[in-house]
């Protein structure tokens, strides 16, 4: 069973920078689109930024101008870099991404289990 790994989380101060990282758990054929996600404490989940195949980018009002979101494809690994850190962003950032495991498989729905980011003022 094929999972999405996220890493990178922590403690930071405001105006601080992070890099999360996502990868699948072992080797596959392909991922897709793919997004961030993010549930502070009390909160639903929010998308934080989504990317397709080729790069396209698409950002939440509230991180726009702070985050970017790249990936590597031959690596499937993906990375949110985020500055300009604010209280307001901690929370259990999620990864999810369509994962095609083989060549002969369709797109399945994957998330990772989140990785921890707090912001202390």
């Amino acid at each position: 069973q094929v999972q999405l790994v996220e890493s990178g989380g922590g403690l930071v101060q405001a105006g601080g920078s992070l890099r999360l990282s996502c990868a699948a758990s072992r080797s596959v054929f392909r991922i897709n689109f793919m997004g961030w996600y993010r549930q502070a404490p009390g909160k639903e989940r929010e998308v934080v930024a989504v990317i397709t195949r080729g790069g396209s980018t698409n950002y939440a009002d509230s991180v726009k101008g702070r985050v970017t979101f790249t990936r590597d494809n031959a690596k499937n690994t993906a990375y949110l870099h985020m500055d300009s850190l604010r209280p307001e962003d901690t929370a259990v950032y999620y990864c999810n991404g369509d994962i095609r495991t083989s060549f002969y498989s369709g797109d399945m729905n994957y998330w990772g289990k989140g990785t921890l980011v707090t912001v202390s003022s």
